[in-house]
């Protein structure tokens, strides 16, 4: 059975700082792309990070030079973490894990960045 497990969401001040993990279970870790979402109320899911089974990262516009992905291969678990945070990253955070066709998706954490 495969799990991605979100976690590290919660209420933030403008400014500060946040780290969400995902571990993931059931699936070959090393062999996926993991990727990090986020859904706001009202607007589509949008891309915020990825990394390839290679290491290579590409980020979203919004977050490029805030935002941080990174994995732990032998942790079988994937970070995000978030610095400078806004307002606007205010959203529901997804994990996803993606090899060809496939893809898995976490149950989403809360992002709340508010003052």
């Amino acid at each position: 059975q495969v799990q991605l497990v979100e976690s590290g969401g919660g209420l933030v001040q403008p400014g500060g700082s946040l780290r969400l993990s995902c571990a993931a279970s059931g699936i070959a870790f090393s062999v996926y792309a993991m990727a990090w979402y986020r859904q706001a109320p009202g607007k589509q899911r949008e891309l915020v990070a990825v990394m390839t089974r290679g290491g290579s990262t590409n980020y979203g516009d919004s977050v490029k030079g805030r935002f941080t992905i990174s994995k732990d291969n032998a942790k079988n678990t994937v970070y995000l973490q978030m610095n400078s945070l806004e307002p606007e990253d205010t959203a529901v955070y997804y994990c996803n894990a993606q090899h060809i066709t496939i893809a898995y998706w976490g149950q989403g954490t809360q992002v709340t960045v508010s003052s």
